[in-house]
């Protein structure tokens, strides 16, 4: 069974991700990370298989790009959801770094 612990979110600004979390053993389905996305960068689309997300803007403003969807901006302070199967890609459209966290727990095996 995982352990409470604390974790360092220090990192130095040039790391684009930094793991906070790696799923089991160290969770039992959750993984986390953070992103450090400079001006005019993307993560690049992908897919959110099974697993829910959620992603909380620290810094910065992100335009979240959904498949088949309006585009989403999101400011520090806010956060978004993409249910599980959702193809999507996070984006710095602003004109400072991007700065968040990630959050994914799978749904189903």
């Amino acid at each position: 069974m995982p352990e409470p612990r604390t974790i360092n979110l220090e990192s130095d600004e040039e790391t684009e991700h930094l793991r906070i979390l790696s799923g089991p053993p160290e969770t039992i389905t959750m993984r986390s990370g953070m992103v450090v996305l400079q001006p005019a960068s993307s993560v690049g689309m992908h897919s959110t298989e099974n697993y829910e997300e959620l992603i909380i803007i620290l810094e910065g403003q992100a335009t979240i790009l959904v498949k088949a969807r309006t585009p989403v901006v999101v400011e520090s302070g806010n956060a978004f959801y993409c249910p599980p199967d959702t193809e999507h890609d996070v984006f710095n459209s602003g004109t400072e770094p991007l700065r968040y966290i990630y959050i994914v727990a799978e749904t189903r095996k």
